[in-house]
């Protein structure tokens, strides 16, 4: 059973910083990549960052410059720091993950129950 776990969200004003931690636990054979989304009220949801295992980072276009995707050595834990925050980035962000389980399986797609930001003007 693969579990992903958010934790790091919260309530800050315009300008202040927060980093996410996202940390997989469970039987898992392999990780491919590593994944940051985020869904505000009434949109659809957007990527964020995303890193791959050979270390490719992938940013939106709107946190470019603000956002840095990582993760630790051991690649069950990826982490989104976060600076410079607008209003417009008020969300549940999502971790997302591309694994494998077991040989028997196909790399599949697996994401966390998302945690809160807010930023206030």
């Amino acid at each position: 059973q693969v579990q992903l776990v958010e934790t790091g969200g919260g309530l800050v004003q315009a300008g202040e910083s927060l980093r996410l931690s996202c940390a997989a636990s469970g039987s898992i054979l392999a990780i491919y990549a590593m994944g940051w989304y985020r869904q505000a009220p009434g949109k659809q949801r957007e990527l964020v960052a995303g890193i791959t295992s050979a270390g490719t980072t992938n940013y939106g276009d709107s946190v470019k410059g603000r956002f840095t995707i990582s993760r630790d050595n051991a690649w069950n834990t990826v982490y989104l720091q976060m600076d410079s925050l607008k209003p417009e980035d008020t969300a549940v962000y999502s971790c997302n993950m591309r694994l494998r389980r077991t040989f028997a399986d196909s790399p599949d797609d697996y994401w966390g129950q998302g945690t809160q930001v807010t930023v206030s003007s």
